[in-house]
């Protein structure tokens, strides 16, 4: 399985484009459960971020909710997408293309951040960044919510990108509390994932 993060440490900009020309695997036309578990028990709220958002399916769950929602990727294509279903399903969110590194550049904040399947793609100086771009974009005291792979093997596939819960603690040990990371199911289109990518959920607070 090919799971893109939706960042440029991926691919080059016209190569995420490219992932769009059809479904990717990790767009199934509605939110990951693990974010929808958080939506429906109160954890969405505020002005909400969706990044990496790809064709928008978080940033649309939450303006289902009535909330402020923007949703950032470089994949035009993606963006294209995720404005056209706001459209047809009468939701009003906004979608920009930027860096998920540079959020600072925004020149705004936000009360929570979802990232799905984007954590893990970043390493070394790129995965620093994104933090700090994190910290940047959400407000003291704001949400930072990681949806990852766990650290082991996927069925069917190469080089999955993985995390371990210790490499989230490391990345986020300064500026955040560490509030939990639980086990997660990842949903996919691949028939061989038909039940699932086993994950972490990971919750973050602001400091």
């Amino acid at each position: 399985m090919s799971v893109s993060p939706h960042h440029p440490g991926a691919a080059a900009p016209h190569q995420l484009d490219d992932l769009y020309a059809g479904p990717p695997p990790w767009d199934i036309g509605r939110p990951q459960p693990a974010f929808q578990a958080l939506a429906d028990a109160g954890g969405v709220y505020g002005r909400v971020l969706d990044v990496g958002c790809g064709t928008g399916e978080h940033a649309l769950m939450a303006a289902r909710l009535g909330l402020d929602a923007t949703g950032i990727d470089l994949a035009p294509r993606a963006l294209e997408f995720a404005a056209k279903k706001a459209e047809e399903r009468g939701l009003t969110a906004r979608f920009l293309r930027h860096d998920a590194r540079l959020l600072a550049g925004l020149g705004e904040t936000f009360d929570v951040i979802l990232a799905s399947l984007v954590f893990h793609g970043f390493r070394g100086q790129d995965r620093e960044a994104f933090v700090e771009s994190l910290c940047a974009a959400v407000k003291p005291g704001g949400r930072c919510f990681l949806l990852c792979f766990r650290d082991e093997p996927l069925p069917a596939s190469g080089s999955a990108l993985r995390v371990a819960p210790q490499e989230i603690r490391t990345a986020f040990a300064d500026g955040w509390r560490i509030d939990t990371i639980d086990a997660a199911t990842v949903d996919s289109t691949l028939p061989v994932h038909a039940e699932g990518i086993r994950g972490w959920r990971a919750a973050l607070s602001r400091i």
